[in-house]
């Protein structure tokens, strides 16, 4: 029964979602990165430079983690800081030009076996997937942001929940 291929959308979209979540883990690890690390240095590889405010708004950490994560990223070659041009009292965080030498033995099966998946579609339905892609990853950015939100009224700062503390129930489905 476990080799089954499921049939109900929920639970293969879940284990789709499961096995993206694990291959970003696994790269993080493969890099030598903890999965924080590893998205910061991705998301600033992809949007060129950010403020150390906005990579702990986009990552969810607090400005002192933030900045413990630009030191050690920093120190490890993977960002540096500059000023902004626009603004010289504004510092930058870029990824350094160099940031992954050896990315493609990290996200190369990935890209491979993805690119396998994808010669399955006519350029027609993979132009509906890419369009899924582009509106899904803000949709879970701010979905990201809700989540946070909610958690955020639920404890104090500097606190991890409590054990005891009531979940709230799962949303039906009516």
């Amino acid at each position: 029964m476990a080799n089954e291929t499921p049939t109900d959308p929920h639970v293969i979209f879940r284990q789709y979602l499961d096995a993206v979540g694990l291959h970003g883990m696994a790269g993080a690890e493969a890099a030598g990165l903890q999965p924080t690390e590893w998205y910061a240095v991705s998301m600033i590889s992809l949007v060129g430079s950010i403020t150390a405010g906005d990579l702990a708004a986009r990552a969810g950490l607090t400005t002192g983690a933030t900045t413990r994560l630009i030191d050690r990223l920093e120190k490890a070659g993977y960002l540096r800081r500059t000023t902004d041009p626009a603004d010289r009292r504004r510092v930058m965080v870029v990824a350094s030009a160099a940031t992954f030498p050896d990315i493609e033995d990290v996200v190369g099966p990935a890209r491979r076996r993805i690119a396998e998946v994808l010669a399955r579609y006519t350029p027609e339905q993979r132009e509906v997937l890419f369009d899924y892609f582009t509106h899904a990853a803000p949709a879970y950015r701010a979905a990201t942001e809700e989540i946070r939100a909610r958690a955020a009224r639920h404890r104090r700062p500097g606190r991890k929940p409590k054990e005891d503390a009531p979940h709230p129930a799962p949303p039906t489905s009516e």
